[in-house]
């Protein structure tokens, strides 16, 4: 039924051509497969840019876009043709090559330098440099190596596959990218590669929102991929962006009450999806509206409105919870000590605040690659009733267009890379 109303915006089909698979690599690896190699003149340009990838890969390179500063991504945006390939680094990780993927909020938020101080540590940890960076989160692609650690029975080379990168690991806007076994998965055989490659960053934020900080399938909702939360009502804020449209869908399909808040533009999009009760946040009247309601057990506000706006809305809640958390921006601007120092006043405030008024708890959801969270969307997907929102598809060679599209915010859905 959610998916019979689900509506994607896409500027143009797209259609998966012909795989290549680079040379034989020796890393921690079964063998790979090599393919043909011909000639590029008089072939379709999805053929040049395979073979450009192939000949690239079999001498250890790859393009991939890149940033060497912090700045604005019209100007820090790079292309290059001479990346150094990833390599497996443990018997646990595949290489994949990349067929699509998507440009999200956080990749932009990174490019301005949004938790450089925290995810810099954590990659010079992992023996990583901060520059130059290659970002993109989710992907679907093709495994074309994998560690020794790694069974036929789980995953196999020629695969196809979705996942993640954590964000202090170098991203997928390359050609190719390694991950661990626990961020992949095989990609559902029902969704495109562009669908599947729209849902695993923004699905995985709204999945960890509601079930690990929400707490919306009790335990067994956060430690498996149960989901749960039938009967509950749930408030959405921001119900069109890449994170609202999965979060709205994820909850009907747990037998989850919904309401949801949106422009007035968006407002027939939302009630595509299947949210009965949708309303324009720019009328004034939506404020008695939803007050009139009742008591919601989520208020979860996927619009960037912050924890200060829990106290400012005079709606009832168990908890509200907010994906625009001032963790990684404090300790950027005040060091790790002082900006920790901050980060508990402010958890204390708002929550003083909200109890107050005999509101609920003030809380921060975060991305998190977790594979049951993975399992979670799988099982979703796999029975028709999750599908992404797809505002825009830009070529591999149009990255930046696609990065100015997301930095301009006011979304309706995902904004997606076709690398072929």
């Amino acid at each position: 039924m959610v998916l019979a109303k689900c509506v994607r915006f896409t500027a143009a089909a797209t259609r998966c051509g012909t795989r290549d698979l680079p040379l034989s690599f020796r890393n921690l690896a079964t063998a790979t497969v090599a393919s043909s190699s011909s000639s590029p003149s008089g072939t379709s340009s999805s053929a040049r840019e395979q073979h450009r990838r192939q000949n690239a890969s079999s001498y250890g390179k790859m393009s991939g876009w890149q940033i060497h500063a912090y700045g604005v991504p019209q100007e820090e945006i790079q292309f290059s043709e001479g990346i150094k390939m990833p390599i497996l680094k443990s018997p646990t990780q595949l290489l994949v090559k990349v067929t699509a993927s998507s440009v999200n909020p956080i990749d932009v938020a990174m490019i301005n330098g949004y938790g450089a101080s925290v995810l810099n540590a954590l990659r010079c940890k992992d023996g990583g440099i901060e520059f130059p960076l290659v970002l993109g989160r989710d992907f679907c692609g093709e495994i074309v190596q994998k560690g020794l650690g790694i069974s036929s029975r789980e995953l196999e080379v020629g695969d196809e596959v979705w996942g993640v990168v954590p964000l202090h690991l170098q991203g997928c806007h390359a050609d190719y990218v390694v991950v661990e076994k626990y961020c992949l998965f095989k990609k559902p055989s029902n969704l495109s590669k562009i669908d599947a490659s729209a849902i695993l960053y923004a699905g995985l934020t709204a999945w960890s929102g509601l079930y690990i900080t929400g707490h919306l399938g009790d335990l067994l909702g956060a430690i498996s991929p149960v989901g749960g939360g039938a009967g509950k009502k749930v408030l959405v804020l921001g119900a069109t962006g890449g994170v609202g449209t999965l979060a709205v869908q994820m909850l009907l399909a747990e037998g989850v009450e919904v309401f949801a808040t949106c422009s007035p533009d968006a407002v027939q999009l939302v009630h595509n999806l299947g949210v009965k009760y949708v309303l324009d946040y720019t009328d004034p009247a939506h404020v008695q509206h939803i007050g009139s309601v009742g008591r919601f057990d989520i208020v979860l506000d996927c619009a960037g409105k912050g924890t200060e706006y829990a106290n400012e809305i005079p709606w009832l809640f168990d908890q509200y919870i907010t994906f625009n958390s001032p963790v990684l921006k404090n300790i950027d601007t005040g060091g790790f000590a002082s900006g920790m120092y901050q980060n508990a006043v402010s958890l204390v405030r708002n929550n003083a605040a909200s109890l107050s008024t005999r509101q609920g708890l003030v809380k921060w959801g975060y991305f998190v690659p977790a594979p049951q969270g993975i399992a979670y969307l799988q099982r979703l997907a796999e029975k028709g009733k999750l599908l992404p929102v797809v505002e825009k598809v830009f070529p591999y060679a149009s990255v930046p267009e696609a990065y100015e599209r997301v930095a301009q915010k006011h979304l309706r859905g995902k904004v997606m890379i076709d690398f072929e």
